[in-house]
């Protein structure tokens, strides 16, 4: 076999759909074929309430009359604004069997937000999760009428819609075809204003049938298999799943928030979950520091090395007889209880929307509960890679899933096709044709493709740091080397156009009170702690571990740590969580000068 790197990869489609499918045909014939399958399950009344796929489509059906009756009329846009919970999906698929457009808005979006969002959807309705919700859309500049899930929507449309017969609401999608646009999803816009990201059903629906019909990711969507969802659904990776539950049989729990997880996990006990980086480092963090340090805290780091040690070993198809008796050992003593944390049953994370350090997805997938880093962009639907179940490489996002493609352009720059990719940004087909070229969907994202197709991610595009002599610093890799400790919430480094780069680091207010015990520390505030000696001296270390990486020329040369952790609601991370960068820097722009002495600064 070549050893060189490939340019572009691909795999065919494993299915292929008539013109007049849709999401809403796809939840029918589903519901005919298996109507007493589970389709999901909700938290209700201290347990899980399950749903069968004909108690869905009912529920959908109900819904979907009451849209029509309050004046939606076919092609409309409907907004949905909620967390997760079974009834964000119901409303999802409701609009489109009532023949409208799905528009999905963060339930932590600002009153700008949303009014940029109804102004440019043109929303018909607005559907929110709260009364306080209710409140921020009233003030809007285009005031779309506003139900509340929370003061029985649910119930008042289903009223609403009682005369309605299945007939007449049939009769509004009955010329629907798989190209038409199903959905707006608004970017969450780490720079300027969202864009209207047009979702079509082939997006929906044929990438998820084909993701579902996938050999090697059958463990994962077979049907019974149990998926624990609690992303936002306003997230195109959590609709995707959606969707996916549909196509594949597999059983969705819907969970409100990352808060209850813990409790989640040990009741609905899932198969496997999605998560970004984040979570899978702040649950590692929180088992470890429950140990309480001591003896204890020592052997919780030695299970966890030989679990990194196992996964590698397996990885490289090298295990060892005494990799696998100390991972037996680590596991009576240490790890299983992880796993039963976990719910028991887990065996698969499916993690994405940033990078994951290595060392983590080594953590979990020593002990039986396999990391799948995946990618995808809201405008490709979601995933278009994800790592196979039994041949994941925990250094790149995977290979192409069926009927998807990747090509690395002569600059590096990740360009991907396939039945997933957009039509178009709404109302503005001069951006679209900046990134929409032959089908090809330029990401915006550096990578390599290895000589058997799976894809790594190596940074930003619009990302690189270009210091005064020439020299081009990739800032997510330093990046990624300082987050994963327990004490860090955030790094941010900068320096474009100055002589060398600096960073930007924030305190994790949540795990910042058991480092300071551990270490015999006062416990203070982020602010104080900013100033200590130990954590500056951490950092420091941190700091010299991430430029051991690199070049000389692209070390950190300086830092600050920050006064505070970094947060949304000062809009330094988009909704689905991704940094800023430009904001911290304007926000903390006088630490950043008194990193560069005057005569280094550029003019």
């Amino acid at each position: 076999m070549d050893t060189g790197d490939l340019t572009e990869f691909g795999l065919p489609a494993l299915v292929t759909l008539d013109t007049d499918e849709t999401v809403t045909s796809l939840l029918r014939a589903r519901a005919a074929a298996n109507p007493d399958r589970t389709y999901c399950e909700f938290k209700h009344e201290g347990g899980w309430k399950p749903v069968s796929l004909a108690e869905w489509e009912h529920l959908v059906s109900a819904v979907a009359k009451g849209i029509a009756a309050t004046g939606v009329k076919r092609g409309d846009t409907v907004g949905l604004m909620a967390s997760t919970r079974y009834e964000w999906a119901l409303f999802d698929m409701a609009i489109m069997a009532a023949g409208a457009m799905t528009v999905p808005i963060y339930p932590s979006s600002s009153a700008s937000q949303v009014n940029w969002i109804a102004e440019d959807a043109r929303l018909a309705l607005l559907i929110v999760e709260t009364s306080r919700m209710g409140t921020i859309a009233s003030g809007l500049a285009h005031s779309p009428r506003v139900l509340v899930i929370d003061d029985g929507a649910v119930a008042d449309l289903t009223a609403a819609g009682a005369d309605m017969t299945d007939d007449d609401l049939w009769a509004r999608t009955a010329d629907a075809r798989l190209d038409d646009t199903a959905s707006i999803v608004y970017t969450s816009g780490t720079t300027g204003n969202p864009k209207g990201v047009e979702l079509t059903h082939r997006n929906l629906v044929e990438h998820a049938l084909n993701a579902a019909a996938y050999p090697d990711l059958h463990e994962v969507t077979q049907p019974g298999s149990r998926l624990l969802l609690f992303l936002p659904l306003a997230h195109v990776l959590a609709r995707h799943l959606e969707i996916l539950s549909l196509a594949s049989g597999m059983t969705i729990g819907f969970a409100p928030s990352p808060a209850t997880l813990a409790g989640d996990l040990k009741s609905f006990k899932p198969h496997w979950m999605i998560a970004v980086p984040r979570v899978l480092e702040a649950f590692y963090n929180t088992v470890e520091s429950r140990t309480g340090g001591g003896v204890k805290g020592k052997l919780f780091r030695w299970a966890a090395a030989v679990s990194r040690s196992a996964a590698r070993a397996e990885e490289s198809g090298r295990p060892s007889p005494l990799v696998k008796a100390q991972l037996a050992l680590a596991d009576r003593l240490v790890l299983h209880r992880v796993r039963e944390a976990m719910g028991g049953q887990m065996r698969f994370i499916v993690c994405g929307g940033a990078r994951l350090s290595p060392d983590f997805g080594y953590f979990y997938s020593g002990f039986g509960v396999r990391v799948l880093q995946g990618y995808g962009l809201t405008e490709s639907s979601a995933p278009t890679t994800c790592n196979p179940q039994f041949a994941a490489r925990m250094a790149s996002v995977g290979m192409p899933l069926p009927g998807c493609s990747v090509r690395i352009a002569a600059d590096g720059e990740v360009l991907l096709k396939g039945p997933n990719i957009f039509s178009g940004y709404r109302g503005a087909p001069e951006l679209t044709a900046e990134v929409l070229t032959d089908g090809w969907f330029a990401t915006g994202d550096l990578g390599s493709l290895d000589a058997d197709g799976y894809l790594t991610i190596t940074g930003r595009k619009k990302e690189i740091i270009v210091l005064d002599a020439g020299k081009n610093v990739q800032p997510a890799g330093l990046e990624d080397a300082i987050r994963p400790d327990p004490l860090i919430q955030e790094v941010v480094v900068v320096g474009d156009g100055m002589p060398y780069v600096v960073a930007l680091v924030s305190l994790d207010e949540q795990m910042l009170p058991a480092w300071l015990k551990q270490r015999g520390l006062p416990a203070v505030g982020v602010a104080e702690a900013a100033e200590l000696p130990e954590v500056q001296a951490h950092v420091k270390s941190l700091v010299g571990v991430a430029n051991a990486t690199v070049a000389k020329a692209e070390h950190i040369r300086r830092f600050r740590v920050l006064p505070r952790s970094l947060s949304e609601a000062e809009g330094e991370f988009s909704a689905s969580l991704k940094v800023r960068r430009h904001i911290v820097a304007e926000h903390f722009a006088e630490l950043v000068d008194q990193m560069y002495p005057q005569h280094e600064r550029r003019e």
